[in-house]
């Protein structure tokens, strides 16, 4: 017999970050399954939650979404952003984010292999500017970051920030 919970008995909760998208739970569906499992809910149940429930399944797969983004973020450090002519560098420490900017002003394209490899054999081209700061963060730092990668910011490994950390000191 599957038990599934009462109508009204669901309390829903606001999202703190967004859902994640189908092509992100895919990979994670034995996570998923595990969470569920965390709250004694088989695959039979889950099936009838969906059905029956719809709008607990969202809360179900909001939560799940919510407590991926904190452990990624929790593990952010740098984050890229490329644009055609700029690119935005960020490092994330607890208190603060510090943010190196490096704007071409050429008819190069960054976004492709070509204006890439250009800007890191040019660094000290005089179309090249660098500006550098660092500033607390203004709201929670999971937020920030959550944003940033909204934004289109790329998670790194921070090679791009402390190369051209060291350049610009």
């Amino acid at each position: 017999m599957i038990c599934v919970p009462p109508i009204g008995w669901d309390i829903f909760l606001a999202m703190k970050y967004r859902q994640l998208t189908k092509e992100q739970f895919e990979p994670l569906s034995f996570e998923f399954a595990q969470f569920l499992a965390t709250q004694k809910i088989d695959v039979d149940t889950w099936k009838a939650i969906k059905e029956m429930q719809p709008r607990l399944a969202e809360e179900k797969m909001n939560l799940f979404s919510d407590l991926v983004w904190e452990d990624v973020l929790n593990k952010v450090t740098y984050l890229d952003h490329f644009s055609s002519n700029v690119v935005n560098l960020f490092k994330t420490e607890k208190e603060q984010i510090s943010r190196i900017v490096i704007q071409v002003k050429k008819d190069i394209d960054l976004l492709t292999q070509k204006g890439y490899e250009w800007l890191l054999k040019n660094p000290k081209d005089h179309t090249i500017e660098f500006f550098k700061g660092s500033k607390t963060y203004s709201n929670e730092r999971h937020s920030e970051i959550f944003d940033l990668i909204e934004k289109g910011g790329q998670v790194s490994k921070g090679e791009l920030f402390e190369y051209f950390n060291r350049l610009t000191s």
